[in-house]
């Protein structure tokens, strides 16, 4: 399992906009086949926010979260968060698959490694 690190959370106001970033310590995220986001808000189980094929670049998104949300990837995978919503709050956390797959809904436990998340606040 690779080492996923996570960053860019913070608390904004609702209609803000946020970019996380995540990186795989000493590995090249092209070993990936499928990467994601996803979120788990107080209350509620956790959900997928938006995947990626690398190889192609295909993305995937949540209905919730389509035409707000990109989710993207160089050297890093990146989720760039545009008029957020009070509801997008929740921890974040960034996770790849390095098997062959579908990388659309894929679910969690579909993936092999996890970063340990970074807190999403948006107040209204």
């Amino acid at each position: 399992q690779a080492q996923l690190v996570e960053s860019g959370g913070g608390s904004v106001q609702a209609g803000g906009s946020l970019t996380l970033s995540c990186a795989a310590s000493g590995y090249s995220i092209s070993l990936f086949y499928c990467m994601g986001w996803f979120r788990r808000s107080p209350g509620k189980e956790r959900e997928m926010v938006a995947a990626i094929d690398i190889r192609t670049a295909d993305p995937y998104y949540a209905d919730s979260v389509k035409g707000r949300f990109t989710i993207s990837r160089d050297i890093r995978l990146y989720l760039d968060m545009n008029s957020l919503k009070p509801e997008d709050t929740g921890m974040y956390y960034c996770a790849a698959r390095t098997g062959v797959s579908s990388c659309a809904l894929l679910p969690g436990s579909q993936y092999d490694s996890w970063g340990q998340g970074t807190q999403v606040t948006v107040s209204s």
